[in-house]
């Protein structure tokens, strides 16, 4: 103890003392009668509360908001339908390994067991909080007051540790507003504020250095774990000594800059043949921070993306994680190790000094990569230099790369604005893409958007949204302009949930369910998304000519204010070199693509 007195007050009061604490600037949420002891305790704190209009959209920005800052993000939410409405959000951000402490209030403990307003108890009493387990590290259900503190402790510890990930919290109204004294709280005050993270040892290290060098084709592999770690500029460090090609996971797009001479690009269903080419010819892959999943890895179908396992390849694997459970998960893998990954490449970078001072050259490969990325952009430039309207989607990623600083923050959804952006769209900073992986929810982006920009006010920052996406939540407008966000949305609007669209065209003949009606440049019922940033007191400009989105995506962040362009588009495909599961499954035994032709 520091010898301070103790202190009386409501355990909601105390919370939000911790989170001041813990230097949390920000809590998103809405309101409800379970958490209103919490909002007015919040009222007197430097601590903003940051208020929306759908539970969902609270926690899609939060997760942006822990992918910036690299801290647990807090979440505040109501009872039931707040916790559902929540759920989608906190689920997208399990999967791909965010840290976010999310708090819900709940129904009065002697309530328990009488089914009282809005409880759901239909299989158990006192059991809201089981409706996150399936996707939370822990959800925690805090029956005593006096145990809030430790087990406040537990969370953010557990979310920031490890494989990072949300927690739940769930608080009964009744313990919220009971009053205790302070010594709990004081106790966890002195513990440490973060975890150290396991390393490498120096033995390991050499095994995997001498691997790397002795390969006559390695690769090395990243994904998100590498931005979770901010651990680019020691990849940087280690791919340039040993002279590694890059590829990464969608989720590990940004890890390094993508004009690195050595980054190849993303692999998978979406991937360059570039990339999945190498990937497949490599005698080594060198995995850092990624869990091999399956539009990454075609399917993990032999032939496409990786030869891993198949009979008779000698691809052999490296991996390095934080998590156990992902080492081996999907390959089998010659060096597991587990460990963080900015902790082990430190190590890796002064091993591979001391082993081999001069470094490993391999300009050959260089120069393929160079030689890829000059054809690649001819092959392109076509597209991206059309006037067609609505437009091509790649002038579209063009014109927004032109008028883009380098470090830019670009939230995507899914569709074009995802898969395009992982193949085609350049980023210039690591960890300044923001995109929906592992649950691909649409849905995401736009409100991304608002904790990016929280996180970091001084940046441009720019989501790049389906019309299917932005039409999920578009109610985030409102804390925009409440809270004069200077962000841009551009809706690459083609009057469709287009990727499915294209899906169905090419296995059923038919678009029913997937389109809407009109077209992109006419829909006969269809919003017009510029009145409605309009109505939410945004700015609006519905694009109507290719040649008009630069000039007008150049005045938007000039402005400074919320601004959305709508961009009427056409829905071309996404080109692929890789293979997707479900291709087979709709239409076994015949070679038909993800699109029709």
């Amino acid at each position: 103890m520091d010898g301070s007195a103790v202190i009386e007050k409501t355990v909601a009061e105390h919370i939000v003392s911790f989170l001041e604490r813990r230097n949390v600037e920000h809590v998103f949420g809405l309101c409800g009668h379970t958490n209103i002891a919490v909002l007015a305790a919040l009222a007197d704190s430097p601590i903003d509360f940051i208020t929306v209009r759908h539970e969902q959209i609270a926690s899609h920005a939060a997760d942006a908001y822990a992918r910036v800052t690299g801290k647990a993000s807090v979440v505040l939410s109501h009872l039931s339908p707040g916790l559902t409405n929540c759920a989608t959000g906190v689920a997208n951000a399990a999967l791909d390994c965010i840290p976010m402490v999310v708090i819900a209030g709940d129904i009065p403990t002697h309530y328990y067991g009488k089914h009282p307003h809005q409880e759901v108890n239909l299989h158990a009493d006192a059991a809201q909080w089981e409706i996150y387990r399936p996707f939370v590290k822990r959800a925690w259900r805090v029956d005593r007051a006096d145990l809030m503190a430790e087990i406040l402790e537990k969370a953010f510890h557990l979310a920031e540790s490890g494989q990072p990930g949300p927690v739940l919290v769930n608080v009964p109204m009744d313990i919220f507003s009971a009053v205790i004294p302070s010594d709990s709280f004081d106790r966890v005050a002195q513990n440490t504020r973060a975890l150290k993270k396991p390393s490498l040892d120096d033995e390991t290290a050499r095994e995997i250095v001498r691997a790397l060098a002795g390969a006559k084709a390695p690769v090395a592999y990243v994904g998100g774990g590498i931005l979770l770690a901010q651990a680019s500029e020691e990849l940087r460090q280690f791919v340039e000594h040993m002279e590694l090609p890059l590829a990464h996971s969608l989720m590990g797009k940004g890890a390094l800059s993508d004009a690195h001479p050595l980054v190849m690009g993303m692999t998978g269903f979406w991937g360059t043949k570039l990339v999945n080419q190498t990937c497949l010819e490599a005698d080594y892959v060198f995995a850092l921070g990624t869990r091999f999943k399956e539009a990454d890895c075609s399917s993990w179908y032999p032939g496409f993306t990786f030869n891993i396992g198949a009979n008779g390849n000698e691809t052999k694997v490296i991996h390095i994680d934080i998590e156990p459970q992902e080492i081996g998960r999907n390959y089998p893998t010659e060096i597991g190790v587990v460990a963080d990954a900015k902790a082990a490449l430190k190590v890796l970078n002064r091993v591979a000094r001391e082993l081999y001072p001069d470094g490993i050259s391999r300009e050959a490969k260089a120069a393929e990569i160079a030689a890829f990325r000059e054809s690649f952009k001819k092959s392109n430039l076509e597209m991206q230099t059309s006037s067609a309207f609505p437009m091509m989607p790649e002038r579209i990623l063009a014109d927004t790369r032109i008028a883009l600083p380098d470090d830019a923050i670009i939230t995507t959804d899914v569709g074009w604005n995802k898969n395009g952006v992982g193949q085609q769209f350049d980023i210039l900073t690591p960890g300044s893409i923001l995109t929906p992986g592992g649950f691909a929810t649409m849905g995401f982006g736009p409100p991304g958007a608002l904790g990016a920009k929280l996180a970091a006010p001084d940046r441009v920052v720019v989501s790049l949204v389906g019309d299917g996406g932005f039409g999920q939540n578009p109610s985030m407008l409102t804390t925009a302009v409440e809270l004069n966000l200077g962000i841009v949305w551009i809706v690459m609007n083609n009057n469709a949930f287009g990727t499915i669209a294209g899906l169905q065209k090419a296995h059923y003949g038919l678009t029913y369910g997937t389109t809407f009606p009109g077209s992109a440049e006419a829909p006969s019922h269809g919003p017009n998304y510029a009145d409605i940033a309009r109505a939410y007191g945004a700015v609006g400009v519905k694009i109507s000519a290719a040649a008009q989105l630069l000039p007008e995506l150049q005045k938007a962040i000039a402005s400074a204010q919320p601004t959305v362009l709508d961009v009427p588009m056409i829905n071309n495909p996404t080109p692929t070199t890789g293979h997707w599961n479900i291709l087979d499954i709709y239409s076994p035994d015949e070679n038909i693509s993800h699109v029709a032709t």
